[in-house]
């Protein structure tokens, strides 16, 4: 049989598969409507593995887990139709609009010049900076309303997420507002009179170490972790030892340290996204982005069929992190971004179902880049 032949065949299937899974949609709706009507629950778990048990034993030998599969994405299908066009779309959150032409405190890791310094500055006209040591700080002080917002790294376009601000996000209870980037022009410190030559070890942020980890290999210097960039350069400031920070340019004249070697990153695009939080609800008015986190069972094809959801409701999502959650056998948090506004009823149905139906779900936040 030649080529031609078999994909017309394969056709002729297809478009039998198309009659027939429109079929058992319109029917899966009616059994759907008649359980609202009768006040049964819709969704019931015992028969759809029933349904799955019996598919994979009926299939041909190697065929078993692949039907399962299948019959799988075609219930998931199901259900989040359902969801879009039987269920009503309830509000997720009273939202305020955020104001930021109102002064307002931000709590800001680190010192002057830091990069979270820059970002709060992208934000807001009139505020005031209160600065603090480690990012749990900022947490608390958002979180004890001694500060109205505060400003925290989340991800860098070269060294990735920011574990410690993804470790906190779990403990605390707040909601991201805003978002923006910074341009990362790192650059090497030290005090005046000690040169290049007499450096030997190195103070930053372990993103900053590791965004600039091609610099420091190639002149054999020896990194050591610091909280934050600025709080490291203002370390090498008052230090007795011939010592050197990577942090911004703004940072190290601010600080009055020469700068010995710009721009050292391993890529000249070096951006870090930065996040608002604060205690209340707050929305931009042309927010377009969500972020939730939410944890899966330990079953099969559980993050595919999360995928699922969010392809059928037709959002796409733009960035996936997984954090461990301690104490537990390898279990994980999901942190996930994707486009919509919570005033939509498909979004506001999808994070309706993904409430109903998971263990853990956190809505963090529908905000815009500023």
């Amino acid at each position: 049989m030649e080529l031609n032949e078999l994909r017309d065949q394969i056709d002729v299937i297809n478009q039998q598969m198309q009659e027939l899974f429109n079929k058992r949609m319109e029917l899966s709706f009616k059994v759907a409507e008649y359980k609202i009507e009768h006040d049964m629950p819709v969704f019931q778990l015992v028969r759809e593995q029933e349904i799955l048990n019996a598919v994979e034993k009926n299939a041909p030998d190697g065929m078993g887990n692949a039907s399962r599969v299948f019959f799988q994405t075609i219930m998931d299908i199901s259900k989040c139709r359902q969801y879009q066009e039987l269920f009503e779309a309830d509000s997720i959150e009273e939202y305020k609009l955020l104001d930021f032409s109102k002064h307002c405190r931000t709590a800001v890791p680190g010192t002057v010049g830091s990069y979270s310094q820059m970002a709060a500055d992208k934000m807001f006209p009139d505020y005031e900076a209160v600065f603090f040591e480690d990012f749990e700080d900022v947490f608390k002080a958002v979180n004890d309303g001694s500060c109205d917002f505060g400003i925290l790294p989340i991800a860098n376009s070269t060294a990735g997420s920011v574990s410690r601000t993804y470790e906190l996000m779990k403990e605390y209870d707040f909601r991201i507002c805003a978002s923006t980037k910074v341009k990362v022009s790192h650059c090497l410190a030290a005090k005046k009179g000690i040169g290049a030559d007499d450096i030997k070890i190195v103070y930053s942020h372990e993103q900053a170490i590791s965004q600039c980890s091609e610099f420091l290999k190639k002149n054999c210097l020896k990194a050591h972790h610091y909280a934050n960039t600025a709080l490291a350069a203002e370390y090498v400031s008052t230090s007795d030892e011939p010592y050197a920070a990577i942090c911004s340019e703004v940072c190290a004249e601010e600080l009055g340290l020469d700068i010995l070697y710009r721009d050292i990153a391993n890529a000249s695009a070096n951006y870090t996204k930065f996040i608002l939080i604060s205690k209340d609800k707050l929305k931009t008015d042309n927010a377009d982005i969500i972020t939730v986190s939410l944890a899966l069972p330990h079953t099969q094809s559980a993050l595919y069929r999360l995928l699922t959801k969010f392809s059928v409701a037709g959002l796409n999502l733009t960035m996936i992190e997984s954090r461990p959650i301690a104490n537990t056998d390898f279990d994980v948090v999901f942190y996930l971004d994707f486009e919509g506004d919570i005033s939509d009823p498909a979004v506001s149905k999808l994070i309706n179902e993904l409430r109903s139906e998971l263990s853990y779900f956190k809505f963090l936040g529908n905000y815009s880049e500023i």
